[in-house]
Order: C-alpha cells, then structure tokens, then sequence
C-alpha cells in the first residue's frame, strides 16, 4: 500500500514525543522510514513544505532510495496541499495509508476512502516493528559451561582468596 507522509508533521512529532530521536533531521527521517518500507515491501511519498534544508547535499543523495519519493513542496504551495492532490490523483484511493496528525489530510484521506494514521501513532508502531526484529543477543558461554579454571584463579587472586 502506498504511504503518504506529511514529513513536516510527523518530523516534529517524533522530536516532541521520543527523546531518543529529538535531533532527528529530515534526511534521517527519509533512511528510517525508507528502511521500514522495505522490510515491508511497500512504497512511499515523503512531502515536506518549502525547499529543503540549506545544505542539499545530503537530500541529493535520497535520490538514490528506489522505495521512496521526497518532495519539498516550494514557496507557492504548502505540502499540504501536494498531499491532498495526491490522493485525489489516486486511482486506488482506498489503497492508500495517509500519515498526519492534520485534520485536514485526515478528513480527505476519509473522504476518497483512504487510511489515515496519526503521525504518533504511526511512529510507534514502526518503533514495536523494529524492536521486535532485533536479533537478541547471544548467550555468555560462561552460562552453561562455568568460567575456566584460569578465570576462577584470577577472581581468586583478584579478592585474595587462597584456594
């Protein structure tokens, strides 16, 4: 299902709201959830408002994402209203996950039939999604097999026990 993110909005969500991710940038927020599109095989239109961060540099080089388009919307428009065009282009409306905190974008998302998903809630649910794939961290050999006799010496030694 194809994602509209209103970037602007959930940027500032995610900062306000997750004090792991408060200098989260624009360009960050692109790899993570481009990350999260793949793993979920899905596709997605990232709209922010204006013309993009002064240093373009690193935006130039989100063109290389195959899963994700970005748009900044310009000085005559808003993103806005790049979104609600968006699902108004849309031939498949009823396909498409709209996430914004905006009542606006949520009531033309509901209007075509879209699915609309604030940006906190979003947000969270792709955080559960990547704690829960972490590979979880190997067991201590030392658990099922007791430390070597070198190791005991050394504790020994290092509490000055006598054996």
């Amino acid at each position: 299902m194809p994602v509209l993110f209103d970037g602007y909005n959930l940027l500032r969500s995610i900062q306000k709201n997750d004090e792991q991710f408060h200098a989260l940038t624009e360009v960050g927020l692109c790899r993570i959830l481009s990350e999260y599109l793949m793993k979920n095989r899905d596709h997605g239109h990232m709209f922010f408002d204006g013309v993009g961060p002064k240093d373009q540099t690193d935006m130039e080089r989100l063109g290389g994402f195959t899963n994700m388009e970005v748009y900044f919307s310009g000085h005559d428009r808003d993103a806005d209203s790049a979104i609600e065009q968006k699902i108004l282009d849309s031939t498949a409306p009823k396909r498409l996950i709209v996430v914004s905190t905006d009542r606006r974008l949520r009531a033309a998302a509901g209007k075509r039939k879209a699915v609309s998903v604030t940006s906190e809630i979003f947000w969270a649910s792709l955080m559960s999604q990547f704690d829960n794939q972490r590979a979880p961290s190997p067991e201590p050999r030392e658990k099922r097999s007791g430390i070597t006799s070198a190791e005991t010496d050394q504790w020994l030694e290092y509490f000055d026990i006598e054996p």
